[in-house]
């Protein structure tokens, strides 16, 4: 856990109004390390209100990083005022999330609102400006824009508001560690020949579609595998994500659940009960492995927002993503089920909502 953060954010549109996005950075600081980064499209908006969500968004990082001091920089004086309290929040558009701000900062023992010129603020300015682009549908630099649909519109009694960003989460195939149901995270373990069929026959499924910007996997073979597949019958180049890969099971890894309770009782029940222990050996958390997915969620939806986007995983980032849309705590980790080479979906929506469509099938695996 961080106890003292920095936050840097910033937001803007093409237009004032127009197309809008925010970006925040969270830094350590006592080294200045990147803890953070968040950054998304929220559709038609001004530059006031961006700013204020990409303050929203550099505050809630902060309250799942755990830290306990934080310093705001931003380089909107109206902003850092009205949160200081010596300027009053006039506009309507902006009081409910000066209000959403407040309610976030009550979680921190102490906050400083500082305001910083433009130049300062660069990390948060250049995400800002990436959430911009996509929103108003202009490539990332070097990259050709791909044809696609948009996504559905929400059912108007969600509230939510703009184009999502839809997630196609599939969970690789079988491998000789699932047939066992030994921990598997990051070893290297290959598809079974059952694997191998399962990720032929979600390509055959999942390359029917003709709205995917980009399809994104974990690293590791088993997801790489079974991602290759999809983007084939699709007709794109996968890109492999550190930020999707397996949690960390330490020295567990290769265990059976009996295995590794019995090797470490005291430690595997207490790993059961709190998700912010790790494994031995060197293992991660499930919170840190939320907060990782987070920050490649983050990513995605900077670089593809408003699109479709295949993502080629493991069952605890997969989890993770659910649990992002739903909103829920981390008892959903142990409560649901996802099958091997399974489909889910997940909607992210530019004004914060979120939605799941579907979730663990496996119709295509007949």
């Amino acid at each position: 856990m961080t106890t003292r953060v920095i936050v840097e954010a910033d937001g803007g549109s093409r237009g004032n109004p127009g197309p809008a996005g925010y970006g925040a950075v969270v830094l350590d600081a006592a080294t200045g390390e990147v803890l953070a980064e968040r950054s998304a499209g929220i559709g038609v908006a001004t530059n006031n209100v961006a700013e204020y969500q990409g303050l929203i968004a550099g505050l809630t990082a902060a309250v799942d990083l755990g830290a306990e001091a934080v310093e705001v920089r931003m380089d909107s004086k109206l902003v850092i005022e009205q949160m200081a309290g010596r300027w009053k929040v006039k506009h309507p558009s902006m009081q409910p999330l000066a209000a959403e701000a407040k309610q976030l900062v009550t979680s921190f023992d102490r906050v400083q609102w500082t305001w910083i010129p433009r130049e300062r603020n660069k990390r948060a300015d250049r995400l800002a400006n990436v959430a911009m682009d996509a929103q108003a549908g202009k490539a990332a630099p070097q990259e050709k824009p791909a044809a696609r649909e948009k996504p559905a519109a929400p059912p108007s009694w969600t509230g939510a508001t703009g184009v999502p960003t839809r997630l196609i989460l599939l969970r690789h195939g079988q491998t000789p560690l699932s047939v066992e149901r030994r921990y598997s995270g990051r070893g290297d373990a290959q598809l079974t020949e059952e694997g191998q069929r399962q990720a032929a026959a979600a390509a055959q499924r999942l390359g029917k579609l003709t709205d995917v910007a980009a399809v994104v996997s974990s690293p590791l073979s088993r997801a790489a595998h079974t991602a290759r597949g999809v983007a084939d019958a699709l007709g794109v180049e996968p890109v492999a994500l550190d930020g999707l890969i397996e949690t960390d099971f330490g020295s567990w890894e290769g265990l059976t659940f009996a295995e590794a309770a019995e090797r470490d009782p005291d430690l595997h029940r207490s790993w059961l009960a709190d998700t912010s222990i790790a494994p031995p050996g060197g293992g991660e958390s499930f919170d840190a492995v939320h907060r990782r997915v987070r920050r490649c969620r983050d990513d995605l939806i900077a670089r593809y927002g408003g699109s479709t986007i295949v993502v080629v995983s493991h069952v605890t980032p997969i989890k993770a993503l659910l649990r992002m849309a739903l909103d829920v705590g981390p008892s959903l980790l142990f409560r649901l089920h996802l099958d091997l080479a399974s489909v889910s979906v997940a909607e992210f929506y530019p004004d914060g909502h979120a939605s799941v469509r579907l979730v663990n099938d496996t119709s295509h695996l007949g």
